[in-house]
């Protein structure tokens, strides 16, 4: 299981005051972040200077650090462990900033190796005699633009010299990238303790109790402070409390920030598990989902498979960060409602469009507006946690075909939009319920029912799109007869 987070700003009780309008524990730490940011950041230095194959000896580590900065055993634990997470995540977004470059240059390679091939073509055609009775005609056919001043030609021409620029500059960036050093920034104004299973309260150095927050002094700061610090941080109020009980059993990490003129704590703890059996099974039905460009769309798919409810949650696109946290939150927020409603878990796709978005360039800008517009991979994280933190089970399936089968299959069964059509094929694959073609569409060229499924699909989606008639998702609630379609394909074939 995952663990969960929770915040709240420090209280300041008046009793706790003093004269300049802080609390002891504030005045603590202020005095114990520098020494905290200090042995971090020479952890971290630590860290990026082993030699590839050199292990980390934590043991050492931690001895010296309590012998340099004054801290005890947990709290130079704290110390490692912030150090190394930070120093993984550079590490990790240093691979992943180089695959997306890769991923860009990879793009525009192929672009350029089209309009190259295209330009060839383009210039044999016009190398031939009486080019102009050709019954064929030229792939890419010259034109003038008045506004640009300049033909078809001179503009790709100029665009892929741009192209060509761009490949060169991504190919040093990751020439770069690859031998730069890793830097980290470590923030000020931070301490971070880790508790442990077994330890009083879930942590050694930094207990709490439900109501007072009691803290041990690192061996530094005695002479200032005392043995321990304590303050009256209360308990930390949510709709749903996943917290535990204050025993043994759990450990509890702190972590104290400074932000907004404010200190902050935030405790990180594994939550109690909740008995919630009849949101975790699909033997009662499941609610699917379809995400579309300004809208969920939602089903209810009963034991059977079959539609009982159907709804669509609209969104804005283009929000700021804020607001648009805020907007993904209140979807979220509905389809948990819905999945209480209804008894039931919640499915939706496997979708990853990091490869997609580093094609945006090179795909035109209504699509790249499409896809930068709503944050899915941030709809992704915010969903899971709100399921989890209800105890409703979510589950991912593979998006293959399913809005051309809800296109062909269930848009005029049930009179419904195109993305609850795609929402019923989505939770019926859940449920492990085939998706056949129509018997119509199994006489279709090429189509071979000893295959999987799919294969039939992928036929029947490329054969259609090429069908002059059905060129819009509207035209599929017109379609009576699926083997008059079919007729009229092998006719034109």
């Amino acid at each position: 299981m995952g663990t969960i987070t929770y915040t709240k700003g420090l209280p300041t009780p008046a009793e706790e005051m003093n004269a300049v309008g802080f609390t002891d524990f504030e005045v603590f730490l202020y005095a114990f972040a520098p020494i905290h940011r200090s042995a971090v950041c020479k952890t971290v230095n630590h860290l990026i200077s082993l030699e590839k194959g050199v292990k980390f000896n934590k043991g050492e580590w931690n001895t010296h650090l309590q012998s340099t900065y004054g801290l005890n055993k947990r709290q130079a634990n704290g110390v490692i462990s912030d150090a190394k997470g930070q120093t993984d995540a550079a590490k990790e977004h240093r691979k992943l900033h180089i695959k997306t470059l890769e991923g860009k240059l990879k793009s525009i390679t192929e672009w350029i190796s089209k309009t190259e091939k295209k330009l060839k073509n383009a210039r044999k055609f016009y190398n031939r005699k009486n080019w102009q009775n050709s019954k064929t005609g030229c792939g890419f056919p010259i034109s003038c633009s008045l506004k640009y001043r300049d033909t078809n030609w001179q503009h790709l021409r100029f665009k892929l010299h741009q192209k060509k620029r761009r490949a060169v500059s991504l190919e040093r960036r990751i020439a770069r990238l690859k031998t730069a050093p890793i830097r980290v920034k470590v923030p000020r104004n931070q301490v971070f303790i880790v508790g442990s299973k077994g330890e009083t309260l879930g942590n050694q150095s930094c207990q709490w109790d439900g109501e007072y927050l009691k803290f041990r002094v690192p061996y530094c700061l005695e002479s200032r402070f005392g043995k321990f610090v304590t303050t009256r941080l209360g308990d930390f109020d949510r709709n749903i409390n996943r917290l535990p009980a204050c025993d043994n059993q759990t450990a509890k990490t702190w972590h104290f920030y400074y932000k907004h003129g404010k200190w902050n704590a935030a405790v990180q703890f594994t939550p109690t598990r909740i008995r919630s059996e009849e949101y975790q099974f699909i033997d009662g039905g499941v609610i699917a989902y379809d995400l579309n460009v300004g809208s969920v769309d939602w089903a209810y798919i009963d034991y059977q498979g079959n539609l009982k409810h159907h709804g669509k949650i609209p969104f804005e696109l283009g929000l700021r960060t804020g607001k648009q946290d805020a907007q993904i939150t209140e979807v979220c927020l509905q389809l948990a409602t819905l999945a209480k409603t209804f008894s039931c878990p919640v499915v939706g796709e496997k979708l990853d469009f990091a490869d997609k978005k580093e094609q945006l360039k090179e795909r035109g800008k209504k699509y790249a507006r499409m896809l930068s517009g709503w944050a899915y991979a941030r709809f992704n994280e915010l969903l899971a946690a709100i399921l989890a933190n209800r105890g409703i089970r979510l589950i991912h399936v593979n998006p293959a075909y399913t809005s051309q089968i809800g296109l062909i299959k269930y848009v005029k069964m049930y009179g419904v939009s195109s993305g609850v059509g795609a929402a019923i094929a989505i939770g019926r694959r859940a449920m492990y319920l085939s998706e056949r073609l129509p018997l119509a569409l199994t006489a279709l060229d090429g189509v071979n029912l000893s295959k999987h499924v799919w294969s039939g699909w992928r036929k029947a989606t490329n054969t259609l799109k090429t069908h002059a008639e059905i060129n819009r998702r509207h035209d599929y609630y017109s379609v009576s007869n699926w083997g008059l379609v079919v007729k009229r394909c092998d006719e034109s074939a």
